[in-house]
């Protein structure tokens, strides 16, 4: 039997000499790579420069092999601000991505500025861009940027100075910085194939971009999962209803139910109004037992017209459920409804100049106690002058 120390000597035996060709296998089985120390220089210029912590520069610091030169983060730093990007702005691009301050400045990252700035991202939007999604700018420009952004620009209909993709790109640089043209594309004609193209497909980029950089399975059983609740792919709630469910667990879903069901509701009745209105469960359970109580308790509005009619679910109760109430029970209260009044559930779909019209303006003597029931003492001032000049004349 070999001792240890024969065992020893003939693994040092092994270990080439500087003649040989070093095994590094063997060095990395036997030792461990030493810590990369913080980089001083570097280090130095991240808290005098850009006024990061001791602490957060020397991190950031070690993801970099040691340096000899700042001139590259000197032009980085110079370039941001003559965009006009402040102090802020800047510290908050770097640290999200500390990689740019090693960017060539004329090839990598003009480049990228001016197509942005072509888009419409100038000045305060440029700058609040890029100390959000700094990520962006170690994307390539053809590779990523261009073609993700033309795919978007397809996708955004009626979008007026680009606006919502300004928007999206403010919001979410991991969209574009993530996906590749080939996953956007595949989803694009799932989501197609679902009916969902157009003002949808548009509604949906900007509700829940998300699913447009799902993998390709896990879209489909999401398609799948809306499907087996009931809405049809033909039906325009579809687009609403794989909304809704891309962000609910089944678990939140079903005690959703669940509370419906505590309320009188049989499962096929809370389902019935999930598919004429999903965007009813976009609400917490919290907002929905409040809502539930005041129309089936407060003003014991019948189950079955909930049912007719979910979307008054989705209303806030003090910005327009409450408010209308209380006008409507002056006008009972004085019998001023001399037609058939309709009903409250309708009530609710009307638009606030529709309703103040209908409603507060055409009873002149009781404007202002109408007013003040619908807005409290914060008098609405559009109204206020449309019923002075209704009085003038």
């Amino acid at each position: 039997m070999q001792t240890l120390k024969s065992l020893q000597l003939r693994v040092f035996q092994r270990i080439p000499t500087k003649a040989t060709k070093p095994n590094l296998f063997l060095f990395s089985s036997l030792t461990k790579s030493p810590t990369q120390t913080p980089n001083t220089l570097f280090v130095n210029y991240l808290i005098q420069t850009l006024n990061f912590s001791k602490t957060e520069a020397q991190s950031i610091s070690t993801r970099f092999s040691p340096i000899k030169s700042l001139e590259k983060p000197h032009s980085v730093i110079h370039y941001f601000r003559s965009l006009g990007l402040s102090e802020t702005e800047i510290l908050s691009s770097v640290r999200l991505e500390p990689r740019i301050l090693f960017s060539d400045v004329d090839k990598t990252l003009k480049p990228k500025i001016e197509f942005f700035q072509e888009l419409g991202l100038v000045g305060s939007h440029l700058g609040k861009c890029i100390s959000n999604n700094s990520k962006l700018l170690s994307c390539s420009l053809q590779k990523s940027l261009i073609p993700c952004t033309q795919i978007l620009k397809n996708i955004l209909v009626d979008d007026r100075n680009n606006q919502d993709l300004i928007r999206l790109l403010t919001k979410c640089s991991w969209f574009i910085a993530k996906p590749n043209k080939s996953r956007l594309l595949s989803n694009i004609a799932i989501l197609e194939s679902c009916g969902i193209v157009g003002s949808q497909l548009s509604f949906l980029l900007k509700a829940r971009h998300g699913i447009f950089v799902m993998e390709e399975s896990k879209l489909r059983d999401l398609v799948s999962r809306v499907s087996d609740m009931g809405l049809s792919v033909n039906s325009r709630m579809f687009t609403y209803g794989l909304c809704i469910v891309s962000c609910l667990s089944k678990g939140t879903f079903e005690r959703k139910l669940e509370l419906f069901r505590s309320f009188g509701f049989t499962k096929q009745e809370a389902m019935e109004m999930f598919q004429k209105q999903p965007m009813v469960f976009s609400k917490s359970e919290e907002q929905l037992k409040l809502r539930l109580d005041f129309f089936l308790n407060k003003i014991e509005l019948k189950k079955e017209s909930l049912i007719r009619g979910p979307r008054c679910l989705s209303h806030s109760l003090e910005e327009r459920v409450i408010p209308r109430y209380r006008v409507m029970q002056i006008l009972k209260s004085k019998r001023l409804l001399k037609e058939k009044e309709p009903s409250f559930v309708h009530i609710l779909t009307f638009s606030e100049g529709e309703f103040l019209e209908k409603f507060v303006a055409k009873f002149g003597d009781d404007v202002e106690e109408l007013l003040v029931a619908y807005k409290g003492h914060l008098l609405d001032s559009s109204f206020s002058s449309f019923s002075t000049d209704e009085k003038k004349s």
